[in-house]
């Protein structure tokens, strides 16, 4: 590998953010309650006991985050919209002044020069639709979220060309509707009778994605690009020898959800490895859903943090994952063990083991760390750039090797509201004081300019 690991001329480094983790004014401009907003207020639904009524207050300070944005070289900003902005009672009347504040938005993002590529649904779906019929377990939320998309794409597309559908189907299918109430569920926190309604409830999330590519491609008022944004199980080979290679193949079709997440969306159907462990529990589907479901994409957006490692074993299944030992190296969240050859192969199995011939692009990745500011202000969060420096080694492998790896969207911009952690971990480059709503550069975001400048691994 070139020792000065650089980036195609055209990659785009970017940095990410979702509406409920940043925005707050959760009952300004027209805007009705989410699901997280009522979930956040539930007694032990948030770790800490807190909510993001007032997040990093970004309605209040787009202007100056941006500019700071503008400052450390980023030119793309991954962000999502608010649902219950755009339509607060999920569907009927649009809330025009919740559209003008993306409007706002975004054009202050394209006056300094940064291209926003929107997600049109980061999990803070409208608490009108969860009351009247259940959100993501009924049909009925694909069809709401298709006309949402629409009247979005309809208002903002001409100032938004990039669009992603929705955003980790597994985390707010598997961590919000649950056979039984845990520490760290996400909302609605529904608790459900058998595991076939949370099947059912990713089938509507993969129909609704369907639903909402046709939309923005019928709405678009000039050519834009649709992806989806899926946190896949990323299947890493221990060593990489032929037998390992195919193990890990076989390991990542039965990961977690992407048998029935990715597989559809890319394929137009269940895994058959996935259909036969799961065949008790498999959703109901319509005729034509998975037609609807694999909509031509322009790309895949990879949210990938960590991997499992597998290798090639004499069982019925063909690997074994391999547990990890207690002194693995691992960041600040239980399960962000260090991988980063993680990224490298979520995107080699999406373009080869899938055979998907669009772009991939990094949509999330980055880490919480233990920061801390010193006697002089400053956050030296070393354990972060270790992180990202090494990430950025393995993204520019698959770049240099010729799969269509096109970007890299850093998580997060700033510190932020963190689900069911609440204010707890800080994934930022960011500081953010949540008293003073003060922004400091971490180090971290000192290296990120240079690495931005410069188009490689600095």
């Amino acid at each position: 590998m070139p020792a000065s690991y650089q980036f195609p001329a055209d990659f785009r480094f970017g940095v990410a953010t979702a509406s409920y983790q940043i925005e707050g004014a959760v009952a300004e401009g027209g805007r009705k309650p989410s699901v997280w907003d009522t979930f956040s207020q539930r007694p032990g639904g948030v770790r800490t006991g807190e909510t993001g009524a007032v997040a990093c207050d970004h309605y209040h300070r787009f202007e100056s985050d941006l500019d700071l944005m503008r400052d450390l070289g980023i030119r793309h900003y991954r962000c999502s919209i608010a649902w219950p902005r755009i339509i607060p009672d999920g569907r009927g009347a649009v809330n025009e002044a919740g559209v003008d504040f993306y409007k706002r938005l975004f054009d202050a993002c394209l006056k300094r020069g940064i291209t926003p590529h929107v997600t049109l649904f980061h999990w803070d779906s409208p608490q009108a639709l969860e009351d009247r019929y259940g959100s993501w377990r009924s049909r009925e939320m694909a069809s709401d979220f298709a006309t949402y998309c629409g009247e979005v794409v309809k208002r903002l597309g001409d100032r938004v060309t990039d669009w992603m559908t929705i955003n980790e189907i597994p985390c707010f299918a598997h961590m919000g509707y649950v056979l039984k109430p845990w520490v760290g569920m996400h909302a609605p926190g529904t608790v459900v009778k058998t595991q076939k309604e949370v099947w059912q409830a990713v089938h509507h999330a993969c129909l609704a994605h369907g639903m909402g590519v046709q939309a923005i491609r019928a709405n678009t008022p000039k050519p834009c690009k649709v992806s989806i944004v899926d946190n896949l199980t990323s299947c890493v080979p221990w060593a990489e020898t032929e037998a390992d290679i195919a193990a890990a193949r076989t390991a990542f079709e039965l990961g977690w959800c992407n048998g029935a997440i990715i597989y559809p969306i890319l394929t137009g159907d269940f895994s058959p490895l996935w259909k036969q462990v799961h065949a008790a529990d498999l959703p109901d589907v319509k005729d034509g859903d998975f037609a609807i479901i694999k909509q031509p994409l322009d790309g895949v957006g990879l949210n990938i943090y960590s991997a499992e490692y597998v290798r090639a074993a004499d069982n019925a299944q063909g690997f074994q994952k391999i547990d990890l030992p207690p002194g693995y190296p691992r960041l600040d969240m239980p399960w962000l063990n260090l991988v980063p050859d993680s990224v490298y192969w979520a995107c080699r199995h999406v373009h080869e083991t899938l055979r998907f011939q669009g772009e991939t692009f990094i949509s999330e990745n980055g880490c919480a760390a233990q920061d801390h500011r010193d006697e002089n202000g400053e956050i030296k969060d070393l354990d972060r750039l270790l992180y990202l420096r090494e990430h950025l080694r393995q993204i520019h492998r698959a770049t240099a090797e010729g799969y269509r790896m096109t970007g890299y969207f850093l998580w997060s911009f700033m510190d932020n509201f963190e689900w069911s952690w609440g204010y707890a971990k800080r994934f930022g480059i960011v500081w953010n004081d949540y008293e003073t709503q003060t922004r400091v550069p971490k180090l971290s975001a000192k290296w990120y300019r240079e690495v931005i400048r410069q188009n490689r691994v600095v």
